[in-house]
C-alpha cells in the first residue's frame, strides 16, 4: 500500500468525505475558533478510531454521531504534529457511515494563518487574515486527514467582523451584493457561508478575511461559470485592469484543450505583500501576490498556471508528496502548450521552456549535497519535510518528461487526445506515478498498438523518474526565435567590458522586447563573467532595471549585481537590494515572496552577513509562518533553498 509519509491519519480504515465547519474569527486573539464535522466512510471492518491530523490546535471536545466522545491527542511530530484519536463505537462494518466532529480553536503557532496587522496591509485600516496550506499545513488550520490522498467536500459557516473568502462557492451574501451585507467593516459580525461540492484535497482549504471588494470580471456569453477579482479598496482597480482582460479568455482557452471547467466559480485575490508565493491554486479562488501588478499586464500568465491546476492539482491530484511532480510537471507543460495556443506561436512555448531551464539547473545545483532531492519521484521518508525539498525540479523536469512524450509519441495532434483521456480517467481521483504510467501505456496500446507501446519502451525511465544529477536525460531543444535578440544584446554588453564608453546602450535598446526576453538577457549576462562596476550600475539606470515595478526583473537585476560576493558592485548594491525584499525602499509589495526574499537574503548574506542579518531580524515578524520558519533555518547557512 502506497500510504502518505506526511500522514499520521488512517485514511486507509476510515476516510472523510464531507466536512462541515463552523468557525469564528477572532483578530483581537488572532484565533480561529469552531468545530469540524466529517462525514466519514468505514473502509475496514472493525475499526477503532478515527485518527486525524493536527498541528498546535487547542481541542477542546469529540462527538461520534452527536454523543461524546473520548479522544487522545498526542505527542508532537516535529513535521507530522500532533496525530488526534477519536473512539469510535464497536463493530463498524465497512461502507457504514459516521460523523466525528472536533472542537478546537488554533493558536499562536499555527503555520496556515498569517495575522497581519492593520499597518501591513495596504489600507492601513484593517487587520488581515490569510491562509496558505499547501503542502501539509491544512492541520494547523483544522483537524483532517492531511493527505492529498483524500478528497472531501465541505460546506462552511464564518462569522467574522471583516469580509470572509472560502475556497468554496459563495452562498451568503453575495459577491456581488452590498461589501459585508451592507454592515459595518470592521464592526459588525457577519455570518458568511460557502460551499464546496467538488471533492478537494485537504490542502485547497483556504480562506482570507479583510477589508476586500470584489469587482466581476466580463461573462463569457455561453460558459455557465463566472470570474471575478477581490481585492483591498486601495489595489481593486489597479487589480482589475491587470486581470479582467484575459482571466475568462484563458480558462475558456483551457476548456478546449481539457475538459469543461468543474468548479464554476473562477475568482482571483490580490494579497497583501506577506504571501509567501506567487500564487496558490485554492479551489474556486486563487490567491495571488501583489508584485503581479506590474501596470503593463506583463505577469499576468501566473493566472494560466493556476487555473491549470484546476484540472491538474485540484482534479487529477498527486496521492502524497512523492507524486508531487504529477501536479507541477503536468500544469507547467500544459501552461506553456497555453501560451502557444494564447500567442499562435510555437516560439512561445520554446521561450517558457528556455527560461525554466535556468531555474532547473539552478535549483538542481542546490541539491548537489544531497541529490535524492534532484529525483521527479522522491521517496520520503516517514516524517520528512517536502518543504525541504521544495524546488523547480519537480516542475521543469516534470514538464520536459511531458514534452519527451509528447515529441517521441508523434506531437501534439497525437499527444492531445491522450492529455483529454488522461484527465477524464482520472479527475476526482488521487493517483501515483506508477497509475499514471499504467494509463499511458494502456492509451497508446489500445490508439497506436505496438508501435506506440515500443516508442514508450525506448523512453528511459528510471532515469526520468529516478535520476540524479545537474542534466535531464534527453538532450532538449527549443524554439529560441524568441529568444535571440536577448542573447545578442548580452552578447554586446559582454564585448564591452574593456572599454568605458557606454554611451551606445540606451533605453531604446529594449524597444520590442516583453519582460521574459529583459529576463533571458539579464540570466544570458549572469552566465558570463562578471561586469565592472560601471558597466553595471549603466545597465541598472540607462534600463530602468534597478527601478521598475516588476519584480522578476529586479531579482535578475541584484542576482547579477551581487555576484561575485566580493566585488564592488555587490558592496554598492547590497544594502538597496535588502530594503528592496523587505519592501523598505518605497514599493512595499515584495516583503513575503519567497521567490525573491529567500534568495534575496542568500545573496545579502554572501555579500554581508551582519547587514543581512540585521535586516532579518528588523523585519521577519512581517512574514509568512512557512517563509519566516524557513528563512530562521537557514540565515546562518551558506545557502537558502528556494521556492516560487
Amino acid at each position: 500500500m502506497d500510504l502518505d509519509p506526511t500522514s499520521q491519519s488512517n485514511y486507509w480504515q476510515i476516510a472523510s468525505k464531507h466536512i462541515t465547519f463552523d468557525w469564528s474569527v477572532d483578530f483581537k486573539t488572532q484565533t480561529l475558533s469552531g468545530f469540524a464535522t466529517h462525514r466519514m466512510t468505514v473502509l475496514l471492518d472493525g475499526v477503532g478510531e478515527a485518527i486525524f491530523d493536527t498541528r498546535d490546535l487547542e481541542v477542546t471536545g469529540a462527538e461520534v454521531n452527536g454523543s461524546v466522545a473520548s479522544y487522545n491527542l498526542k505527542p508532537k511530530h516535529e513535521v507530522m504534529g500532533s496525530a488526534l484519536h477519536v473512539s469510535l463505537p464497536n463493530g463498524l462494518q465497512a461502507e457504514a457511515t459516521v460523523d466525528v466532529t472536533v472542537f478546537y480553536k488554533t493558536t499562536k503557532d499555527c503555520t496556515a494563518l498569517q495575522w497581519l496587522e492593520k499597518e501591513q496591509t495596504q489600507g492601513k485600516q484593517f487587520p488581515y487574515l490569510f491562509s496558505q496550506c499547501q503542502p501539509i499545513h491544512a492541520r494547523a488550520l483544522a483537524p483532517v486527514q492531511d493527505s492529498p490522498s483524500v478528497k472531501i467536500t465541505y460546506k462552511a459557516t464564518v462569522t467574522s467582523n471583516l469580509p470572509v473568502l472560502l475556497s468554496a462557492i459563495r452562498l451568503f451574501p453575495p459577491s456581488d451584493g452590498p461589501a459585508h451585507d451592507g454592515k459595518v467593516v470592521g464592526e459588525d459580525i457577519v455570518k458568511y457561508s460557502y460551499e464546496q461540492p467538488v471533492p478537494i484535497p485537504s490542502y485547497l482549504l483556504a480562506i482570507a478575511s479583510g477589508n476586500i471588494q470584489y469587482r466581476p470580471f466580463p461573462k463569457i456569453a455561453d460558459k455557465q461559470w463566472t470570474t471575478g477579482i477581490w481585492a483591498e479598496p486601495e489595489l481593486i482597480d489597479a487589480a482589475y485592469w491587470e486581470f479582467s482582460e484575459d482571466t475568462a479568455r484563458f480558462l475558456a482557452a483551457e476548456e478546449k484543450l481539457v475538459i469543461p471547467y468543474k468548479f464554476g466559480v473562477y475568482d482571483l485575490l490580490v494579497l497583501p505583500p506577506a504571501f509567501p508565493y506567487g500564487g496558490m491554486e485554492n479551489a474556486c479562488l486563487s490567491f495571488l501576490t501583489p508584485t503581479l501588478l506590474t501596470g503593463d499586464r506583463g505577469l499576468v500568465e501566473v493566472v494560466v498556471h493556476e487555473l491549470t491546476h484546476s484540472f491538474f492539482g485540484n482534479g487529477v491530484t498527486h496521492a502524497h508528496a512523492t507524486h508531487f511532480w504529477l501536479n507541477e510537471g503536468w500544469t507547467v507543460y500544459m501552461e506553456r502548450l497555453m501560451l502557444q495556443v494564447l500567442n499562435d506561436s510555437p516560439a512561445a512555448r520554446g521561450f517558457a521552456f528556455i527560461i525554466g531551464a535556468k531555474a532547473l539547473v539552478d535549483d538542481l545545483k542546490r541539491y548537489t549535497d544531497k541529490p535524492r532531492y534532484q529525483r521527479l519521484v522522491i521517496d520520503y521518508e516517514k516524517g520528512e519535510d517536502p518543504d525541504d525539498a521544495y524546488s523547480r525540479v519537480p516542475y521543469e523536469k516534470g514538464a520536459n518528461l511531458i514534452l519527451h512524450l509528447e515529441r517521441t509519441l508523434g506531437g501534439l495532434d497525437v499527444f492531445l487526445p491522450y492529455v483529454k483521456d488522461y484527465v477524464n480517467t482520472f479527475i476526482g481521483k488521487s493517483i501515483t506515478t506508477q497509475q499514471w504510467k499504467t494509463h499511458l501505456y494502456e492509451y497508446f496500446a489500445k490508439n497506436g498498438g505496438p508501435e506506440k507501446v515500443k516508442l514508450l519502451d525506448s523512453v528511459d525511465w528510471h532515469a526520468w523518474l529516478y535520476g540524479e544529477g545537474l542534466g535531464l536525460p534527453v538532450e532538449m531543444t527549443y524554439d529560441t526565435t524568441l529568444a535571440q535578440a536577448a542573447y545578442e544584446l548580452a552578447d554586446r554588453w559582454d564585448a564591452s567590458r574593456s572599454t568605458s564608453d557606454l554611451k551606445d546602450f540606451k533605453q531604446s535598446d529594449l524597444e520590442g522586447f516583453n519582460a521574459n526576453q529583459i529576463i533571458v538577457f539579464l540570466e544570458h549576462l549572469q552566465a558570463m563573467p562578471p561586469l565592472p562596476f560601471s558597466h553595471i550600475t549603466h545597465l541598472g539606470t540607462s534600463y530602468g532595471l534597478s527601478s521598475t515595478p516588476n519584480a522578476e526583473i529586479r531579482l535578475r537585476f541584484y542576482a547579477l549585481a551581487l555576484s561575485p560576493p566580493t566585488s564592488d558592485t555587490a558592496a554598492h548594491f547590497v544594502g538597496e537590494a535588502g530594503r528592496w525584499v523587505v519592501g523598505d525602499d518605497g514599493t512595499g509589495v515584495i516583503k513575503g515572496r519567497m521567490k525573491f526574499c529567500r534568495p534575496i537574503f542568500k545573496a545579502v548574506l554572501k555579500v554581508n552577513a551582519a547587514l543581512a542579518l540585521n535586516i532579518w531580524a528588523k523585519n521577519k515578524d512581517d512574514f509568512h509562518p512557512i517563509a519566516r520558519r524557513l528563512i530562521d533555518k537557514h540565515t546562518a547557512a551558506p545557502t537558502i533553498p528556494y521556492p516560487l
